[in-house]
């Protein structure tokens, strides 16, 4: 998801295969087949999108990062039995400038 987060254009399968570190087992790069069925299960879940205009198929990121980021932290809190506690835990664990940040956002809402 990284590389497709940080690229300007929807990513073939062999582009990211390209991008992709070496497997630490054979030194040798990811097969192909092996990215296709990483892709293929993250459109499965609703990470990723497939352009079908282009063979092969380009892939894109459903969300941006920080989308996914947010949809992640509300789905803890939805899972939270008390959220105010979480939400007072992850307070406390933030910066002086992240709290600022926090108050901006929330004196604009």
């Amino acid at each position: 998801m990284e590389i497709l987060w940080q690229a300007d254009t929807p990513l073939s399968a062999y582009d990211l295969q390209d991008q992709l570190p070496l497997a630490t087992d054979s030194g040798r790069p990811r097969a192909a087949t092996t990215v296709l069925t990483v892709l293929s299960r993250l459109e499965r879940k609703g990470f990723v999108t497939r352009e079908r205009t282009f063979r092969p198929h380009r892939y894109l990121p459903a969300a941006s990062r920080e989308e996914h980021m947010a949809s992640l932290m509300h789905e803890v809190l939805g899972t939270a039995n008390d959220r105010a506690a979480v939400l007072e835990r992850f307070v406390g664990g933030v910066s002086s400038e992240e709290a600022q940040t926090l108050r901006r956002l929330l004196d604009d809402h």
